[in-house]
């Protein structure tokens, strides 16, 4: 049996991790419960946020796993399946999370900037439609996972749940590390732009706002001067 870490070290990440888990859980069901159950909560944007709740509670049920990957990474006991999946969820999970923060951004851009709209573009029924879509689009990404990891040994020594030959080989593994790092350039790229459009359209308005209030204030002393 092999170990990543000193078993103190273990220790204090298993001691960490366990209460991050419950109360992760706990919190992200108690979303989903509120969001479901109270139809008023059911607004576009919490139906984003149910919906990486979902993603986080996937993340968290695998944390257990990821713990006795440092425990006991190898020899390997669960099988290539449980390799694979465990991976590919990660992934899917990740990714779909990044992709619904992108299109939140998105919508609050359009609820600030053009608010009327939004209010025809931004139904319920389409952001349900979008989030399925970035579902699709989060699971199609992960795909290559299932090939990039796998139960293999090296030089002969006790199999382990790792990258494999065939995707360093291939080029598979350069691959998803250039498409990891798109999932993070693009929509940080675009959420700074979008966001600096907000913010640029709220002092725009807070600019004619103070204006107007100051030619209403103007107009009133005028009227008050012409009145006495």
């Amino acid at each position: 049996m092999s170990y990543l870490f000193s078993r103190s070290e273990l220790i204090i990440v298993t001691t960490l991790c366990v209460p991050l888990l419950l109360l992760g859980l706990l919190g992200n069901i108690l979303t989903i419960l509120v969001v479901w159950l109270r139809p008023q909560m059911r607004s576009t944007t919490y139906l984003y946020l149910s919906s990486m709740a979902v993603s986080d509670i996937l993340m968290l049920v695998l944390m257990p796993l990821d713990l006795y990957k440092l425990w006991w990474f190898r020899p390997w006991l669960l099988g290539d399946a449980v390799c694979k999946l465990s991976q590919f969820v990660s992934e899917c999970c990740t990714f779909s999370s990044i992709l619904h923060m992108t299109a939140l951004g998105a919508e609050r851009y359009l609820a600030v900037c053009f608010p009327l709209r939004a209010r025809l573009l931004v139904t319920r029924g389409r952001v349900r439609a979008l989030i399925a879509a970035l579902w699709v689009v989060a699971l199609l990404s992960s795909a290559p996972v299932l090939v990039l990891v796998g139960v293999e040994s090296v030089e002969g020594g006790d199999p382990e749940c790792r990258i494999t030959q065939f995707a360093q080989a291939s080029g598979l593994m350069t691959a998803m590390l250039w498409l990891c790092n798109l999932y993070f350039i693009i929509p940080l790229t675009l959420l700074s732009l979008l966001y600096g459009l907000i913010a640029r359209t709220l002092r725009q308005r807070a600019h004619a706002h103070r204006d107007h209030t100051h030619r209403q204030t103007l107009r009133m002393m005028g009227e008050l001067r012409g009145a006495t």
